[in-house]
């Protein structure tokens, strides 16, 4: 196939899909290199571009998703009947937040964020499909480990991770603290006498509270 038909081609994939394709796949069927399929992507792109076609190619991470513009949503919900979604509680955002900024994550170590159960949070964004199981750790009951998807990236409007608003710069200490204070919460309830204050990483003592807030403080 010459380069049209090949864009053509690599069209009808995104069109006939409706999910987002891996380009290493197109071009295993293609019989392409990845570098000749992501330069029929960017040509498909800028012609859907410049005849202000109603659908775009969306690159989310390694996978690309021919989508409908944003300027249009209103007009598909009413021919589709569609209704909106309920939006996420705060802290849904939160646990969100914690497992697009350190990914791949345990929910142990979300909860250890957060000072609370998360089961039924993180049970929620996996249904969203904002969320999903990335494997195991090799450590004691093989906890599973989570990560953001391509649904993810596409609800935020971002192609990679890395275009993420930074965090502050002491975010990371204060993610440490929290961790921290929550673990010596976890300590005082089993054993209440055993220490009262907490240490933090500046050498700073503090009497330790359990905060649902913890996280949503620890990145403002």
């Amino acid at each position: 196939m010459n380069a049209k038909e090949l864009t053509a081609a690599v069209e009808a994939m995104l069109f006939a899909s409706g999910e987002p394709l891996e380009i290493s796949r197109m071009a295993e069927v293609l019989e392409c290199d990845i570098e000749q399929i992501e330069s029929l992507l960017l040509n498909l792109a800028n012609r859907l571009d410049e005849s202000e076609s109603g659908l775009c190619v969306c690159k989310l991470g390694d996978k690309y998703q021919m989508c409908s513009r944003s300027q249009y949503a209103p007009l598909l919900r009413e021919i589709l009947d569609l209704k909106r979604n309920t939006p996420l509680s705060p802290a849904a955002f939160e646990v969100l937040a914690v497992i697009a900024y350190n990914q791949p994550v345990t929910k142990s170590f979300v909860e250890q964020v957060r000072g609370v159960d998360c089961s039924g949070v993180i049970s929620t964004l996996c249904q969203r499909g904002l969320i999903e199981e990335k494997g195991r750790v090799e450590l004691p009951g093989r906890p599973l480990i989570y990560g953001t998807t391509a649904h993810f990236l596409r609800c935020f409007c971002v192609s990679e991770l890395d275009e993420l608003p930074p965090l502050p710069e002491k975010s990371d200490d204060k993610l440490k603290e929290t961790i921290e204070t929550n673990e010596q919460n976890r300590l005082e309830k089993q054993n209440p006498k055993s220490m009262e204050t907490v240490v933090l990483p500046d050498g700073e003592e503090r009497i330790s509270e359990a905060e649902d807030t913890a996280f949503n403080e620890a990145f403002t």
